[in-house]
């Protein structure tokens, strides 16, 4: 299946796994320009390292991966930030011994200019005006939606046209879920990022996303508009 032009990342037939264990069994999926895919499915499945494929953080066994046509064939993580693709792993993943400030330095590590670093945090602070006046606070100091909040604004510091999120609800009060989603539908909406969103909070997404793919045991189960499974039928038939 060839990819389309419209879609800044095909993932095609993908195998992989961790040591002799396969656990992505043939997996092909897109994300298209300014566009939410979200990927669900019971623990185990083998959504994370699907993303993980993505951003070169697991090697393709066999089948390939592609940005805006290009194969990605050994690509790492640096490079990948440098063709304009972020990650945010689970679990409010920031540096808890620097402020708030430097974070968001992190986040920019490959951006060379000066000014370059600041543009991106005054467009972090654009999107989550609420960390303006924590910038010199310790990131260990904040709450999970602001370490949240942060996550997704190191995430964002490189202008990335393809955003991969890892359960960013995870750990997250029920309150603080539906908030975290609409930062990320703000995200999508106001910046164009394409985003491709593994999350365990199955109905929430559901509300956010475009399209959903739904894994199972490491095979696509199910590919299609998220509205489609809105259906509590065809979800319940699904995660049987």
């Amino acid at each position: 299946m060839p990819e389309s032009p419209a879609a800044p990342l095909a993932v095609r037939d993908v195998v992989t796994g961790y040591g002799k264990k396969q656990v992505v069994n043939g997996v092909s999926l897109d994300v298209t320009r300014g566009e939410i895919v979200a990927l669900i499915g019971h623990n185990g499945a083998g959504k994370s390292s699907v993303l993980k494929v993505v951003f070169g953080m697991l090697p393709v066994w066999s089948g390939e991966v592609r940005l805006d046509g290009r194969l990605l064939d050994g690509a790492k993580p640096p490079e990948l930030l440098r063709a304009g693709v972020a990650y945010v792993p689970q679990g409010n993943r920031v540096f808890s011994d620097m402020a708030v400030r430097e974070n968001l330095e992190m986040g920019a590590s490959t951006l060379s200019k000066k000014q370059q670093v600041k543009d991106g945090i005054e467009r972090a602070l654009a999107l989550f005006p609420a960390l303006g006046p924590l910038l010199k606070r310790r990131a260990a100091t904040l709450s999970g939606g602001e370490k949240q909040m942060l996550a997704l604004s190191m995430g964002l510091m490189t202008s990335p046209r393809l955003l991969l999120l890892d359960e960013p609800s995870l750990g997250l009060a029920p309150g603080l879920v539906s908030q975290t989603l609409g930062h990320i539908c703000r995200i999508n909406q106001r910046e164009g990022v394409s985003v491709l969103i593994v999350e365990q909070k199955v109905r929430e997404v559901l509300k956010v996303a475009h399209r959903v793919v739904v894994l199972r045991t490491g095979r696509v189960a199910f590919s299609g508009p998220a509205s489609d499974l809105l259906d509590e039928a065809k979800l319940r038939e699904l995660y049987a």
